[in-house]
């Protein structure tokens, strides 16, 4: 195969991601092989590749393809989520623009426009991480709201049920206006916010007096139920047992006493509005408070609230100062910063409210998760997300399941007229039940009316791990899978949930191991988010500098659990390292070969040292993908072949300017080649397979990607220390020649005054790389040579005829009085009883390491110029 002068990833990644995919070469198939498994986190219906999807995928891809070539059955199963509330806003917007409110719809009719969305949009993201590489299973893609995936939902809530572990109760939850539905706590986002602290006053009954308490939501007042006040402060204790009037609408409430209140915070009493507080809500039940909810589900003031009925909250807010101004009750209004609650997903304000939800009990599921991640069952990468996860898992409160939504999987809880209900997989099975129930055997299905929410999307994610695979024989196999690549910001919607369900459901764990990636953030450490419009689109960087550069690029800093910093330079070091290997291989298939030349001795040297030079390559690969270090994993294998292949070992093979090399070294180097695209494979999958296939004749069919993962042969540790003395003793030579300007196509004489740790095993490749034309070995110095020492060995030159000794003994004569000089001043400042006593120790031992240093500068400058005047 002919190589082109310049790399085109571009023709490359289309011609071989084809090629595989034709091949059917990412299928798996149960054998008698170690399955090695990963699932895929299920991007959102909705998205679109993000630089954050394209960090977890390469981990995950790089992962999955090692395993393929180590002889694995690796599988790693891709999907998409049906997103509930992000894929319904999404369409609600969409019929927005078409003149449809969702409100006109039957739930049918929604979800035929929800399936026409996804439809159309849902595999977007799945086709962009195929441009990035990424070798999952496509055969085996799901989607979460997809019939078999749905079965497996509906039957661990009626399983959960059965057990007592499902419940329905009302309770206060975090409601999102937008989406008109509950949230749970992982889903409210808070933010700091510059708001307003109002100081109100309350009228006390039958008195002239006033109470002032302080808010931030005077909106609220409209459905205060009560002032609480502390049973200590003594400010109000006069107050005990009466009343105030609500301002505006006049309502008489009790002012209660509860320890609760901050006597710190404000004026010391404080409001209590139980519909709108969870806080208030918990008081409110504990003093058995009346309970007025003044919001509609779409945060406009219900009819309960007397005014401004169907305003928006935020407008009241603001309408509501000037009415309480006139009527008197507003003291004073300060400058406040507070946490306000947004929802994830509409980004809108949450407000608390009292709703009737579906609840899974979590204390007792949730202890065997607990207990296997503490004790390194299911390991975390890094380990530093085990005391993240088990604050959490200590202090898990009951899950709110249930969302109040048209997308998703409808609760399968069937009412009957007098709101009884029965819970079943399916609705003939629901009527089966009911007919029992009730003894009303003429029951049918039309008498029946399925509960109108839906599951929390993650209660569908959290059964992945085995939801994922169809057939029984593909869940004996594949399960428990075997690494889980994902964020740590999804620790407890996702990891925590897989890891309960799997022990729940299972008997056991999900995964063996999770590897957390970091956030990708910009170099002012902002997350990257559109918003922001400081996230490049993948596929531009992919477009511009080729996949396999931007894949690498993103690793080159991306330590487990940490946060990458993401700068346009790290794919253009990539796009560099891929030109690299690219001109290598054009330098080694350009070289005319000779049959019939003797192999050089230098050639010899450098095939063994770089045999060994691999094998403790494979060795390190070995221990950094044990210990999940897939950064210090790259940084390996691109050191090795940028500076040790590159750089020592072509330099000490290469043929004489237009001369042949050898076949026994073209051979050897060929070998060496095609071990380095495997070990490089998993991180540059496309230039590594151009490569490999022109790196020989290959059949049809054939691809680096199933080829084993090269072994250790020959880790001769010994061998490669002496080749460290060797790479030093060439940097000395060549420092030399630019030290006294003497070309490398001047050939030198070296002497070697050999040390204990010398070896003459690499003289070949020294006298080849230094231009040494004449080497000896000798038992002592040479005289009127410049030296140098590596170690305890002594290398001269000979600089007879090669440099003007006149102007060098001049020239040293200026440095050693310049140190002489330095000496001098440290000498001064030490022989000061002063300052030796008064200075810090650190200060006084940096002053002594001066002096030590510029005694042995002295001493060799001395040595050389009485050598150069001999």
């Amino acid at each position: 195969m002919e190589i082109a002068s310049k790399y085109n990833p571009s023709a490359s990644e289309d011609k071989w991601y084809k090629y595989w995919m034709d091949q059917k070469l990412f299928h798996s198939e149960p054998d008698e092989r170690e399955p090695y498994t990963v699932l895929m986190p299920p991007p959102n219906v909705t998205g679109v590749l993000h630089m954050g999807h394209m960090l977890n995928n390469t981990i995950q891809d790089i992962l999955i393809r090692r395993a393929r070539m180590m002889g694995k059955n690796a599988c790693w199963v891709p999907g998409t989520d049906h997103a509930s509330i992000a894929t319904e806003a999404k369409v609600v917007n969409r019929l927005k623009e078409r003149g449809i409110d969702k409100k006109d719809l039957s739930r049918d009719e929604f979800l035929k426009h929800a399936y026409e969305w996804t439809d159309e949009y849902g595999n977007i993201i799945l086709k962009q991480l195929q441009k990035m590489g990424a070798s999952a299973d496509w055969d085996r893609s799901y989607f979460t709201m997809d019939e078999e995936r749905s079965e497996g939902v509906i039957k661990s809530f009626v399983e959960l049920y059965e057990k007592g572990l499902i419940y329905r109760g009302v309770r206060m939850v975090n409601w999102d206006p937008a989406a008109l539905t509950a949230l749970s706590d992982e889903e409210v986002i808070y933010k700091e916010k510059q708001g307003k602290l109002y100081y109100l006053r309350y009228k006390i009954e039958g008195s002239d007096e006033y109470v002032t308490i302080a808010t931030t939501r005077p909106e609220t007042i409209l459905g205060d139920t009560a002032v609480c006040i502390h049973p200590d402060d003594e400010r109000f204790s006069h107050l005990k047992g009466k009343k105030v009037i609500v301002p505006l609408v006049n309502r008489l409430i009790p002012i209660i006493e509860d320890e609760y209140v901050d006597m710190e915070f404000g004026t010391g009493c404080l409001k209590i509005t139980p519909a709108h507080d969870v806080n208030d809500y918990e008081i409110g039940m504990k003093h058995n408070l009346k309970v007025i909810d003044i919001f509609n589900d779409n945060g406009t003031l219900s009819e309960a609230a007397e005014m401004f009925v169907g305003e928006d909250r935020f407008d009241v807010r603001n309408k509501i100062i000037p009415v309480l101004e006139e009527a008197g009750n507003v003291v004073k209004i300060e400058d406040y910063n507070n946490k306000v609650g947004f929802s994830e997903r509409t980004h809108v304000a949450i407000e608390p409210k009292l709703s009737a939800q579906w609840y899974l009990k979590m204390d007792e599921i949730s202890k065997p998760a607990l207990e296997n991640v503490m004790n390194d069952t299911v390991q975390f990468h890094p380990p530093k997300f085990k005391n993240v996860f088990r604050h959490w898992m200590e202090n898990v409160k009951d899950w709110c399941v249930s969302r109040q939504l048209y997308w998703g999987h409808q609760i399968p809880v069937y009412y009957l007229e007098d709101n009884t209900f029965v819970v079943a997989e399916t609705k003939e099975k629901a009527l089966e039940m009911a007919k029992e129930k009730s003894g009303n055997s003429n029951l049918t299905l039309a008498d029946l009316r399925q509960d109108d929410d839906v599951l929390d999307t993650w209660a569908s994610s959290w059964l992945l791990p085995f939801t994922g695979f169809e057939k029984p024989e593909d869940l004996a196999y594949y399960y428990p899978t075997s690494d889980l690549v994902t964020g740590h910001d999804i620790i407890f919607f996702w990891v925590a949930r897989m890891i309960i369900a799997g022990y729940e459901f299972k008997g056991e764990l999900p995964f063996k191991n999770v590897y957390f990636t970091g956030m990708v953030r910009d170099k002012q450490r902002r997350k990257m988010s559109k918003s922001l419009g400081n996230s490049p689109d993948p596929l531009d960087l992919i477009a511009k500098y080729g996949a396999d550069s931007v894949r690498i690029g993103m690793l080159f800093c991306s330590p487990a659990g940490g946060d990458l910093l993401f700068d346009e330079s790290q794919p253009e070091q990539g796009r560099n390292f891929a030109n690299k290997i690219w001109n290598a291989f054009r330098l080694v298939k350009g070289w005319e070969i000779d049959d019939t030349i003797e192999q050089p001795e230098s050639a010899k040297q450098a095939i063994a040292w770089f045999d060994a030079k691999l094998d403790e390559t494979i060795n390190t690969l070995d221990d950094h993908f044990s210990k999940y270090r897939i950064s210090d994993a790259l940084m390996t294998v691109y050191t090795v072949f940028w500076q040790e292949f590159s750089s020592w070992y072509l330099e000490a093979i290469k043929p004489a300017y237009q001369k042949p090399l050898d076949a026994a070294t073209f051979k050897a180097t060929c070998e060496f080649f095609d071990k380095m695209l495997r070990l490089l494979h998993p991180f540059m999958p496309f230039l590594t397979e151009e490569l490999w296939q022109a790196l020989e004749e290959r059949k049809e069919g054939e691809s680096i990607m199933t080829v084993d993962m090269p072994t250790v042969t020959n880790a001769d540790s010994d061998l490669l220390d002496k080749f460290e003395l060797l790479k030093d003793a060439v940097g000395g030579v060549r420092t030399i020649r630019k030290e006294k300007n003497i070309p490398m196509k001047d050939a030198l004489s070296l002497s070697i005054l050999a040390g204990e740790e010398f070896s003459a095993d690499f003289n070949a490749i020294l006298t080849k790389l230094a231009n040494i034309d004449e080497l000896n070995q000798v038992n002592e110095k040479v005289e009127g040579a410049v030296s140098f020492m590596v170690r305890t060995s002594e290398f001269f030159v000979p600089m007879d005829g090669l440099i003007d000794v006149e102007a060098e003994i001049a020239k040293l004569e200026k440095d050693l009085a310049h140190q002489q000089g330095f000496l001098k001043g440290v000498m001064k400042k030490l022989g000061n009883e002063r300052f030796v006593s008064s200075a810090p120790e650190a200060v006084v031992a940096k002053e002594k390491q001066k002096q030590a240093d510029a005694e042995a500068k002295i001493k060799t400058l001395t040595e050389s110029i009485e050598r150069l005047k001999k």
